[in-house]
């Protein structure tokens, strides 16, 4: 197993990224190629002890964050996102992840991959801690806007992620809408339900917002704009929250004693629901593996990144989700 790792990728790159990497091969055992400017690699692996097998894969460019993804690609051919998906594409890596500009690295995916065969847009997923268990979001940021048969894909997707990688037998589907009824949201969400009313998907129907966490559903799917919108809200509730209730217990006597005898339940608390737990998002619908990670990812992100990629390679999820698409009826 080896993992091409976008090592000039994200706001606190390279070290925080160098850092998550060498975490995967001490604790994992997994092989990693650095890609990206070898000498501001190397300062930042100083900073570290390497144990295992971590080698460089030196490259100039670098994609910025605020860069237009494809104008970018196209002018800077030695850009490290590109460059990773190049080495999957010559059979030198695995996967990629990167913490870099995402439309980068999605357009990167596709230009060097290409997409699964029935694709038509490739989405990204990302997993969500509930009331007892964890349900798969899509898309969190891919496509802004969809068409009925792209929103359908992506469930078809989204199922052959939950069963091959998250061992979900049978995952319950729901379509993000305003209301329950079938009858409820615009133009596009209608058309959509209805498509998945007839497929042999376990679909459930409309689902709104608020049964995201309460384990109603298995895979939630929604265009990327409001999925986006969705996963950073839950995020900053979940930070929000964390404070507050801290805030309050120590603005008494008993709150401080409660919240000193409860300690590591909160901590264990913060931690289920810590997007640095999972790492990234997989990039589903291209023909290959890469994990999308958040901008600001710490080292622990970094390296649950890494662990989610190479789990994806081996439930070979691409295989069985190519199937999937060619059994539907729409792919």
């Amino acid at each position: 197993m080896n993992v091409a790792v976008d090592a000039m990728g994200g706001d606190h790159a390279p070290e925080m990224v160098v850092q998550g990497a060498v975490a995967a091969v001490s604790e994992l055992g997994i092989d990693i190629t650095l890609v990206g400017h070898e000498k501001k690699i190397a300062k930042a692996l100083d900073t570290r002890p390497a144990h295992g097998h971590i080698s460089f894969h030196h490259c100039e460019d670098v994609v910025e964050m605020d860069e237009s993804p494809l104008k970018a690609l196209r002018g800077k051919k030695d850009a490290s996102i590109k460059v990773a998906f190049d080495l999957v594409k010559g059979g030198h890596a695995d996967a990629v992840i990167s913490a870099g500009n995402s439309g980068a690295t999605l357009a990167a995916g596709v230009l060097a991959l290409g997409r699964i065969e029935g694709v038509e847009r490739p989405a990204i997923a990302t997993i969500i801690p509930t009331e007892r268990g964890r349900v798969v979001l899509i898309d969190v940021g891919a496509n802004v806007d969809c068409r009925p048969a792209q929103l359908f894909q992506f469930g078809v997707m989204a199922q052959a992620f939950a069963c091959s990688c998250l061992g979900i037998t049978n995952p319950k589907v729901g379509l993000l809408n305003i209301g329950e009824e079938e009858s409820k949201g615009n133009e596009q969400a209608r058309l959509t339900h209805e498509l998945f009313d007839k497929s042999e998907l376990n679909f459930v129907g409309n689902v709104e917002g608020r049964d995201i966490l309460m384990d109603v559903v298995d895979i939630v799917v929604c265009d990327g704009f409001v999925g986006n919108i969705v996963l950073k809200l839950i995020e900053g509730n979940v930070e929000v929250m964390g404070r507050l209730i801290e805030r309050e217990l120590k603005s008494s006597f008993f709150g401080r004693v409660a919240l000193a005898l409860g300690r590591r339940p909160i901590d264990r608390f913060k931690r289920k629901l810590d997007y640095e737990e999972q790492g990234g998002g997989p990039l589903l619908g291209i023909n290959g593996v890469g994990v999308i990670c958040h901008g600001c990812s710490s080292a622990k992100a970094i390296k649950n990144a890494i662990s989610m990629a190479a789990q994806y390679v081996n439930s070979m999820v691409l295989e069985k989700m190519s199937l999937q698409l060619k059994a539907s009826k729409i792919g």
